[in-house]
Formats: C-alpha cells, structure tokens, sequence
C-alpha cells in the first residue's frame, strides 16, 4: 500500500505472525531483490487499552520506527475494506500511543478514499531526542517532535536543494542521539513544498509527521497559516494545527497497490 507514494509492505500477524520483522524489513523492502518498498508494516491486535488495533513499523534497515502517518491512513482502510471493522473511527496503538482514524468512505461504493489521524500534539523539547547546544549555526532548523523525532530546514528552492548529501549529514548528526528525520521545505503561495530524507529509509515520496512537523515549524517561524496543504514528491496532504486543541491534524489518501505471496524462512 502506499500513500502519497510512502509506499510499505503490510502484514496482517493476526494472519501470519512474523517472529523476526526487522530481518523481514530488510528482506522485502529492497526493490531490486525484494518486493521494494520504504519498510514494513505489521497490524495486530492491541495490547493497550482503549486501541482498537495495533501497528509496528520496520524502516527498510530493519530499525523499528515510532509512529507513520502515511502507514496509519493505509493500515485504516485496510481494517475497513478487509472487513475487519465496521467502524469509521479507529483507535491505533503505535509506539507514540494510540491515534485516532476518521474514515471517509463513499457511500456507494463502501471504498476508503481518505482518512484523517489525529497526530496529537507537537513537542519541541526533547533532550533525549535533540541537543541544540550541539547543531552549528549553517544547520539551522526547527526541530519538532510529532511522536518521532523532526528538524526542519527552511530553503530557497526545495526542488533543487541537495536531500542526498544533507539528510544524511543531518540524520546522523551528534544534536540528534537516536538519529533524526530532516526535511527541507520552502513556502509558496499555494502550499508548503516539502522533501525529506526518513531516519533509516534514506529519500522517500512522503512522510506523513514530516508533513505534520513542517506545518509546524512554518506556523511557529511566521511564515505560514494554521491549516495549509504539505506537497510532497508523492502527492499532498492537509495539515491542520488547530488552536483550539493544540492537536495536528492530518488528511490525505491511502491506496492498495497489490496483494500477494512471499515464502520465508522459519527464522523469520
């Protein structure tokens, strides 16, 4: 499934319980030799209260992510199309807690064709995760933590700018103890243009809390209003930062690419 070309390989363990999945993340997600795509996926059932549903996510280095908000939409219209729930709002579990899933379904065809997740409020200081005493002067971004760790980076041209060279750079960098996601973005007048290098996924079409992050930064910089449309190398997304609640909202699409079956070994 992929949304905004965000594109995982989803497994429903209810189904088929998977004993190793960052060996399987590596595995399935290289497109030359495997089935491609940025990691892996599992839906399960939850083991916290008040969740509906579980996910995990593998990024294609076998390194376990905290939250996903392209992978969230999809693991939604999974769960509704699949016939495994009637409801169109689901509660998540994720590593950054449980998110809500508002599903819009067309009422003919009984079809998915958007779904919102409630990302929950946005955090700006995170020892653990950023140390700002340690970023230099010509790296300066904001950073902004939407259950995963974001920097973002304001640029003249988003289209142009080197990703390759400086996500990686920045991914790395010792201000961020667990690794970072880094986005470049430049403000326009229909929209916030936005590119992003995924901790542990290396460029990606999309990224579902960079979008959230990058609204953000461009509300708390002055340079952008509280609800405004992220496009993305994929695709777009709305993102709402709403005052009443403090809570970012994001609304974009989820689409099944194909189905099929893949051997594996025991160890797996």
């Amino acid at each position: 499934m992929e949304g905004c070309g965000n594109d995982y390989v989803y497994v429903d363990t209810m189904l088929y319980p998977i004993s190793d999945p960052s060996s399987l993340a590596v595995v399935v997600s290289r497109r030359h030799t495997g089935i491609g795509g940025d990691g892996l996926v599992l839906i399960g059932k939850p083991t916290m209260a008040g969740a509906d549903f579980s996910m995990r996510i593998f990024n294609a280095d076998g390194s376990e992510a905290m939250m996903c908000g392209n992978a969230s939409r999809c693991v939604g219209k999974y769960l509704y199309e699949k016939r495994l729930t009637t409801q169109k709002l689901i509660r998540l579990q994720t590593r950054s807690g449980v998110r809500a899933l508002r599903l819009s379904v067309d009422p003919v065809s009984d079809v998915v064709t958007a779904v919102t997740v409630d990302m929950g409020r946005p955090s700006f200081a995170s020892p653990s995760l950023f140390v700002p005493s340690l970023m230099e002067r010509d790296q300066a971004g904001v950073f902004v933590s939407m259950g995963n760790p974001h920097y973002v980076v304001f640029v003249d041209s988003a289209d142009t700018f080197d990703v390759a060279t400086m996500g990686s750079r920045l991914e790395q960098h010792p201000a961020f103890p667990e690794r970072c996601n880094i986005e470049f973005a430049e403000v326009r007048r229909d929209g916030i243009r936005m590119r992003v290098w995924e901790r542990g996924s290396g460029i990606t079409m999309a990224c579902g809390t960079g979008a959230c992050a990058t609204l953000v930064a461009a509300v708390k910089t002055l340079l952008a209003s509280r609800r405004n449309t992220v496009v993305m190398d994929g695709g777009c997304l709305e993102i709402e930062w709403s005052e009443t609640t403090d809570h970012v909202y994001m609304t974009g699409p989820a689409v099944f690419v194909f189905e099929g079956d893949i051997e594996i070994n025991d160890k797996l």
